[in-house]
């Protein structure tokens, strides 16, 4: 399961802002219609993070701007209504996750924060590449928490893994997020367009509607320069942030709406990222990341995905492993079920095992990008007292003596033998060697 839930495309004109379009609205009803059931839709998911990728304000050569103050407003007081306010308030810890993992793969950032506006002569007042989206999305009760991120005038390509390593600050923080590409096409689509006309305005359109319509990523970056510098373009380089930040997913594209009355390409579109076939068993993993980053964090525990996908439907019990490097940070887990479903049972155990386990002090939250995570979902124990039957590579084992119980995992580093293996459980338990247990022998699927 990812954190990345899903990636809208709108566009920024301000006249779709009620007071301000007026009698102009009726022109773009299909966008002003496709952008409130795109707000709803995002509503509906109830992210806790918004990621808002806008095309201009500070523009760098080389490098992608982050607002790093703890909120941007803005008005649409240019546009003569002062009265429309946005804001969005800024997640400190994952502007920074992001500016690690980027620069991790030699892509460079800048902080935008007040002293460096005041340095630079920049305003951090809010524009309307991130005005308009957020008005929308404010309207339909989605709450303004997230980043402000600036595109950089980098080859394509590298904003392409820049996406890659937006992706990787998204998982890292635990908090479901959405990302809005905030950007408008072609401007030259008519004949008294704002960037004049060109013939080529419309086809660059179509074209890339067609490509993200069929998830042509490659197209999309390998599209003819020229054709792309006719368009007078403002939305390609968002857009292909958000790609990155899609690689590596199956996408399902929905093309809601697309006009141009008065010359500029307004698209409205969403992308839903989806696991690749193969790749379903690091959804268990990253629900533990997802619950352990979150309690950690913000001291909440989240709650199942709704509608629960079949594999978490299930119930049993489940041992969450945490480890920092080498070394076990964390262990806590159920022989059997306690919780309605897997889902439950893995976000309950994964904070436990990280909040609650008697042996370590709670993790700390600059610990959380350290830790790796695994989880074992146990199969329904089974009493056993041949040796024969006890193999310590492929089943863990229970040991039971009256109220007292104790477990071991199977294909435990440094346990080569049923003996060891009994042994190490029953200390565990308090069990005394002498006394008669029952003995219970499990089977794992084990994730990483």
């Amino acid at each position: 399961m990812s954190n990345l839930v899903f990636v809208c495309v709108l566009p920024h004109p301000p006249l779709i802002i009620p007071a301000i379009g007026k009698g102009d609205l009726e022109r773009v009803a299909n966008t002003v219609t496709a952008y409130k059931n795109m707000a709803q839709k995002i509503a509906h998911l109830e992210p806790d993070r918004l990621v808002i990728i806008i095309p201009h304000g500070p523009v760098f050569h080389d490098r992608l701007v982050l607002v790093a103050e703890e909120k941007i407003e803005g008005d649409f007081a240019q546009f003569n209504a002062p009265q429309a306010k946005v804001a969005l308030q800024i997640d400190q810890e994952l502007c920074h996750l992001i500016v690690r993992e980027a620069s991790a793969i030699g892509i460079e950032t800048f902080l935008l924060d007040q002293r460096r506006a005041l340095e630079y002569g920049i305003s951090l007042r809010m524009d309307h590449g991130a005005g308009v989206p957020l008005y929308y999305l404010a309207e339909a009760g989605v709450r303004g928490y997230g980043i402000h991120l600036t595109i950089g005038m980098l080859p394509y390509r590298q904003l392409f893994h820049f996406g890659e390593a937006l992706r990787q600050a998204i998982e890292k923080s635990g908090c479901r997020t959405v990302i809005v590409v905030s950007g408008d096409f072609s401007h030259r689509l008519i004949r008294g367009a704002p960037a004049g006309y060109h013939p080529q305005g419309r086809e660059f359109d179509q074209k890339l509607i067609q490509y993200l319509k069929d998830y042509q990523v490659e197209k999309i970056l390998n599209m003819d320069p020229q054709l792309i510098e006719n368009a007078a373009e403002c939305g390609l380089r968002p857009l292909i942030i958000a790609l990155g930040a899609l690689n590596d997913f199956e996408v399902e594209t929905e093309i809601v709406s697309y006009e141009g009355p008065f010359g500029v390409g307004y698209l409205v579109a969403g992308l839903t990222p989806r696991q690749k076939e193969g790749k379903e068993e690091n959804e268990y993993v990253a629900l533990a990341r997802q619950a352990l980053n979150k309690y950690v964090r913000e001291g909440v525990r989240i709650k199942a995905e709704k509608p629960l996908k079949e594999k978490f439907k299930r119930r049993a019990g489940v041992f969450v492993s945490l480890k920092k490097g080498e070394k076990l940070r964390g262990c806590i887990g159920t022989f059997v079920p306690t919780q309605p479903n897997l889902a439950e049972e893995i976000i309950e155990n994964a904070i436990s095992a990280g909040t609650r386990d008697p042996r370590f002090p709670p993790l700390a939250e600059e610990e959380l990008e350290q830790i790796s995570y695994a989880v074992d979902i146990l199969s329904p124990p089974e009493e056993v007292n041949s040796l024969e039957r006890r193999d310590p590579k492929l089943y863990g084992v229970i040991v039971r003596w009256g109220e007292r119980k104790g477990l071991l995992l199977p294909d435990l580093e440094g346990i080569d033998s049923v003996e060891e293996q009994l042994s190490i459980a029953r200390q565990k338990a308090g069990i005394a060697p002498e006394e008669q247990v029952e003995i219970y022998r499990f089977r794992v699927e084990r994730y990483r």
